[in-house]
Order: C-alpha cells, then structure tokens, then sequence
C-alpha cells in the first residue's frame, strides 16, 4: 500500500478491501466525513479511520476483552487475562440476533481496522507512539471479536447484591439500609437457603479485573416544539465515562446510498449509537435493568456442585495465555449451567449468571441496525431486539414527534427479586425474559419533553409482576432538568447545551439552609466567615467560588459520616462502628446518592450541636490546608481533572494532560463525580445538542479531542471549549461539510489510478 498525491489537495491511499473510491473529509475539529459509494465501503472506511485515530485504545479494548494483555505487557496482567476469558461470550455466532446487514458491517469494519494495521507494520512510523515506547505490535481483528467481548458495558448489580450480602452478614440490615437506597423503600427479602455471611467479600475478584470498577451514567432529553424558539424538537444527549484520554466514544460521519448518520459511537465498533439519520435524531443513557445474578453452590469432594437432587460436574476448559518474555501459562475456566465461576472454595464455589452473556447480547452492536431506522415505527420494532446494556432510548423526527423507549432484556424471575445472591440449587431460575414491548415508554407526552437520567423513570406497578430492577440513581439530576426546562417555552440549542454544563447544586439548596438556622454566631472569626459565604451562595458549584469547597468538605467528609454514624450506633458494637460507617459511606465516584442522608438529616433537624460542631471541623480542615481566609478558598483548587491514559502506569508523564479546575459535582446535572480528594473521575466528555430538523444547526464537542495521538492537533484540542460549556458545529449536509474541511483523503481499492470521483 502506498500514499500518493490526492486531487483537491488531499491524499490518497490504497486500501484493501474496498470496492470503490471513498473520500474522507476531515474537518477542523478532527471529524471525519466519510462518503462511499456502497455501504460495505463506508464500514471499511470506517474502520480505517477510526483505527487512524485510536488504534491504541481499540488494540487495548480488544486485548482486554479477549485475555491478551499479558502478550503485550508481561506477566502481572496474567490475572487480569484469566478473568478476562472466563467472561467471554462462548456460545455460536449470534449475528442474527442484531439485525439484517450487521454482521457484513461489523466484518467490513473489521477490514478497515486491519488495513490501518497492515499499513502501520509496513510503514512502522504511522503507529501511534505507545507502541513504540513499550515495544509491542496491534493484533490483527476478527469479526467475531465484536460479538465474544462482553465485558465492557457498565453493568452494576452483581456488585450490589454482593455488597449487600456481605453488609447484612457484618453489621445487620439496618446498615444495609443505610448503605444503599433502594427504588421506592423495597423491603429486603434474604432468599429462603442464602446465608450472607458464605459469600465472600472478594467473591468479584475476576468479575472487577475483567469489566473494571467505575460505572458510567448519562443524561439525555427531548424538547418538544413546542417549548422551542424554530419550532422544531431538539435532543441533548451527555453520556457520563471515565474521564480518559482519548474519549469514550468517536465522533463521525458515514454517507452511502440509503445511508446519511452522524454521531458519536465505539471507537472498536462500526456505526453511531448517539447521533442522527436525517429522518431520527436519536440518544441513549442507562436504564438500570437488573441482568446479573450470583448462584451460591453447594460442592463435594470432587468438585462438583449440587444441583435438585444430583450433583453436577462443573464444564472446565483449559486455555493458554501467551506471556511476553516467558512461556505461556496455562489456565483453568469452570462453568456451571448458570455461568461461569468466579470462585471456589472447600464447599462451596460462585458463579455468575449474566443476560449479558446469552445470544443477541453484544454491548451497543445492535446500533449498527438502529442508526438506520427510516421512521419512529421501524425503530421502536428494532429496540424489541436490544439486548444489552439497558438503555433510555429517546428520539425526535422533523415532523414533531418525540419519544421514549426503555429497551434492554429483563430477566423473569419467579420467587426472588434479584437484590441478594441465591443458592444453585435449582430453586431459583429464570423464566426467559420480559417482552420488549412491555417495558415503559412514551410518545409525544402532554408535556412535550421527556427527561432521562438514571433515576427510576416508571410507575411502581410495574415492578409489581417482573422487577425490572432497584438500584436506580439518585433523581436529582433528572429533576433539576426538568425544573429549568419546564420554565420555559422558546428553548435553543444554545440552552440546552447550557443546561448540560448546569451548576446548580439541588442538594446544597436543600441542606445549608437547615445548617444556617442552627448556627447561631460562632465564636472563631474563621467559621463565621464561612458560615457567611454559604448565607449569601447561589447553590452554584462554580470552579471559582469559595462556599462550593466549604459545602463539600462539610457534608461529604464531617456531616455525612456523624450522621451515619450515630444512626448505626444503637446497632453495632463500638468496637465495629468506624468500620461499618466506612462499609456505608456512598461511593461517590458513582455520583453519592444523598437519599439516605436526607432522611437522617431530617430525623435530626432539632440537633444543632451536630451541625454546628461537623460544620467547625470541616473549617478546621479547610483551614489547615488552604488558609486561614475563606473567601480566598477555591472549590476549583479542590475538585480538579486530569484526563487519564490508559497505559498511564506503564508510559511516560507526557500522555497525560495537565490537571485543570472543574466546576459542579456528583449532584449537579453537569455531572462531575468525584473520588476522596475531590479529583474528579467520571463525567460527560461527550456532548451533543440536536436542532431536529435544521441539521447543520447541531452542535457537539468530545473532550480531551477526537485523537487518541499525541503529536495530533486533535489530542486536545476540544478542552477549552468543553471546559467553558461550548461546542463546535456538528456539519451534516456536504456544502457545511466543505465549509470546515481542514484535510481530505481518498481511499481507493489497489490498482485504481487518480481519476476523478463518482462522489464528487
């Protein structure tokens, strides 16, 4: 393959795979425009670029999900590869459960990734640096990589019911009662045969090294028209990640016959999941489905696990994991008829039985087939097909329709509500799953806005049959969304991409008020000074104001942990109380869910000592580490963000950027969740705003920038924007298109000489 002199001052490459010539127009903002003249050549076009821009994030993405790490990395990552392979997908290619035309799209898409491949080992200096620096090559892609890597979706419960499991066992149910909300009050039932104290706290090892630790969130709306200024509907939609470079997700633009989509997706995945067709604009947030369950066996001798009346031989599976530097290791995989086995120990042994592990279940595949809906009717029959992960599906057309969907499979328990872990002794099956078409949803609600957000989004009654779940997230997000958008009727794009980036803190609003009518006067000048800036705050957690600091030092690190901790007293010994406050405490890189405070809060609103004596300690803290000056205290010099490599551990300092201060926080609809030292870690580095209708009128911005290369212009170059709550256009007709072109390649199967382009 050779790159040669391109017409209309581009270049051109040669690329196998190809049954025409493909033209890639990239504008100033690292986009790619990709035109081809059939729908297999887009895909591969597809793949290329996305592997141009992102083939470290991609390689590693498929090394993770297919136990290659140790390949590349050595043995420390052997572990992480085991855990890895035993959560793959093993069953027979399930294309067809994700619509017609996806497996060609997903094999065309493939093709172009290894030609990116194929080009960077014949001409070495096109591979992105990490390679260079820690002496390792990409693998080569199959297609069914895309459909055996399962691990990468977010999903949450197995954490829960263990956590809730091994709470119960150590300090009773009233802690877990305070540990974790649960939708609408459900009462805890432990399943008749379960013991919480036999399943142990590390009983996800394997689980946590294959699918990691931090979960994600998202908002997503739709203005009705009537509630516009253009009268046309508009979709805003800011799926919350790792805050990582490069981004989660890649943005671009795929144009064939019958085919005109722009949008976010997967980097390692063809199509948009996030985005627009011309027809459907169309955005997604997670839907808290309950897809996971932990078995709990009984086992003899031998090893094998009791199940009715029988004892059954686990199926055990020998792999080897190739080790950079040694010989390969040989592993072994146990699988129960529910899953696989995530531990065993004298007695008894763990598995997972996961939705998400049947056919049809490939995290985001099925958004190849979605993307190409031509009208609402088709689209709502193709979400009956989602499988996984679950997802708040929303849509809008020209025509001023707008929608709601809930799509994802929900198992059919009968017995159990799936919140603890049960035994595998046959007395607690599934019975298939929910029907799509009885999950909830919306279309052209009197309102005319639809507002998603992690919460509980339904009516009780639905659980009442088949529980779709009880772990939602906190609905503050969701109501203060709904709180600003329903005060006005002459909504913009601009607006909605304000509301995105929004401040206001709705827990503070709630909180300091019962803080300042127990405060009295307090005798050190510090705290009364301090006192005096959250009196006069507007609840705003602004990067460069003082009472944001003072509020989150105050409620998450001296408030919450009194409250908590009287509240457990009566229930646990003295000797266990710290321990089982710290088991308690919300996790709030998962954006802290203050419900459970609340309810403590107000069971002590005649409690001033409380108040005031946590309100001095957080001073003193304050004081201690920033100055004896509270209006010199910057919530800014507290919560910061440094976006992330993945390889950081292992690459130079150069690959990370410089840490910068962060407005808003885990409660605030701009969303910026936060670890123990306030860095934040999870949040929206993509956003995009929709003008339904007026296409070329949308707008998006995906932080750090669209590259995941260093030396690229686009590395970095969406922060400033992102970080002020701007954005660019999001070009759809070929005319905006060529109005921010910055650079133009053509693709051309080999042997197809410079002659002018059909796409022209």
């Amino acid at each position: 393959m050779g790159q040669v002199a391109g017409r209309k001052n581009g270049l051109a490459e040669c690329l196998a795979g190809l049954n025409g010539e493909v033209e890639v127009l990239t504008d100033r903002w690292g986009v790619p425009h990709i035109y081809a003249a059939d729908g297999h050549d887009v895909f591969v076009a597809q793949g290329f670029v996305a592997a141009r821009e992102r083939l470290c994030q991609m390689d590693l993405w498929r090394r993770k999900g297919l136990g290659l790490m140790s390949a590349a990395f050595g043995p420390s990552y052997v572990e992480q590869d085991r855990a890895a392979r035993l959560l793959l997908y093993r069953g027979a290619p399930d294309w067809s459960h994700y619509g017609p035309a996806v497996k060609c799209g997903a094999e065309a898409f493939v093709t172009g990734v290894n030609a990116f491949i194929d080009l960077c080992l014949e001409r070495e200096e096109l591979l992105p640096r990490e390679f260079h620096e820690l002496e390792y090559r990409p693998g080569h892609w199959h297609a069914e990589d895309l459909i055996r890597i399962r691990t990468g979706a977010g999903y949450t419960n197995l954490d829960q019911e263990v956590a809730r499991a091994v709470t119960i066992a150590k300090y009773g149910p009233q802690a877990e009662d305070l540990r974790r909300f649960r939708a609408e009050g459900h009462r805890l039932v432990i399943p008749d045969g379960l013991d919480p104290a036999d399943v142990p706290e590390d009983v996800l090892r394997d689980y946590r090294l294959a699918t990691g630790s931090l979960k994600g969130g998202s908002n997503n709306w739709v203005i009705g028209a009537t509630r516009t200024r253009s009268g046309r509907p508009i979709l805003a939609n800011d799926p919350h990640h790792a805050m990582t470079v490069p981004s989660h997700r890649f943005l671009t633009h795929l144009v064939a016959p019958g085919l005109n989509v722009i949008g976010a997706g997967e980097p390692q995945l063809p199509g948009i999941t996030i985005g627009h067709n011309g027809s459907i604009a169309f955005g997604v947030s997670f839907f808290g489905i309950d897809q996971e369950d932990l078995y709990v066996y009984q086992t003899d001798q031998d090893g094998c696990y009791r199940y009715q009346d029988a004892w059954e031989v686990p199926h055990r599976v020998t792999e080897y994991i190739p080790v950079r530097g040694e010989a390969a290791r040989e592993v072994s995989l146990a699988y129960t008829r529910h899953g696989p086995v995530l531990r065993e120990q004298p007695g008894q042994m763990f598995a997972l039985r996961a939705a998400w592990l049947e056919p049809g279940m490939a995290p985001y595949l099925g958004g190849v087939h979605l993307m190409q809906a031509r009208d609402t009717k088709e689209l709502r029959a193709m979400l009956a097909k989602w499988g996984a992960p679950g997802e708040n599906y929303v849509y809008a057309t020209p025509s001023g329709e707008i929608g709601w969907q809930a799509a994802g499979r929900v198992p059919v328990r009968r017995g159990w509500d799936g919140t603890l872990p049960v035994p595998g002794d046959g007395r607690y099956e599934w019975d298939g799953f929910r029907s799509t078409d009885l999950l909830p949803s919306s279309v052209n609600p009197p309102e005319d806005l639809i507002v998603t957000a992690n919460e509980q989004n339904f009516p009780r009654e639905l659980q009442k049959d088949v529980p779709i779940g009880y772990d939602w997230l906190a609905p503050q997000r969701s109501a203060r969304i709904r709180e600003v958008l329903t005060n006005g009727t002459k909504w913009t794009v601009e607006g909605g991409l304000g509301l995105q980036v929004d401040e206001l803190n709705p827990l503070a609003r709630k909180v300091v008020p019962v803080l300042l009518r127990s405060a009295g006067r307090p005798a050190d000048p510090a705290v009364r000074r301090a006192l005096s800036l959250l009196l006069a705050w507007d609840f705003l957690d602004s990067a460069d104001a003082a009472a944001p600091a003072v509020f989150h030092v105050w409620f998450r690190r001296h408030l919450r942990p009194a409250l908590l901790r009287d509240a457990l007293a009566p229930h646990v010994r003295p000797d266990r109380l710290a321990d089982a406050v710290e088991a308690v405490l919300p996790d709030e890189t998962l954006a802290g869910d203050p419900r459970v405070d609340l309810q403590l809060l107000r069971s002590r609103l005649d409690d001033r000592e409380l108040l005031r004596s946590t309100f001095a300690d957080a001073v003193t803290e304050l004081v201690a580490a920033h100055g004896r000056r509270p209006e010199a205290w910057r919530w800014g010099d507290l919560h910061t963000l440094t976006f992330t490599h993945p390889l950081a551990c292992l690459l130079p300092e150069s690959y990370e950027l410089p840490p910068f201060p962060r407005s808003g926080s885990g409660d605030t609809v701009g969303s910026t969740a936060f670890d123990p030292s306030f860095r934040q870690v999870l949040g929206a580095s993509l956003r995009i705003v929709i003008d339904v209708g007026a296409w070329d009128e949308s707008v998006a911005v995906n932080a750090p920038g669209q590259s995941g290369r260093p030396e690229s212009k686009h590395y970095d170059d969406h922060i400033d924007a992102w970080s002020r709550g701007n954005a660019f256009p999001l070009s759809y007709s070929r005319p905006a298109v060529e109005r921010f072109t910055e650079s133009r390649l053509v693709l051309r199967p080999p042997g197809v000489t410079d002659q002018p382009s059909a796409l022209s």
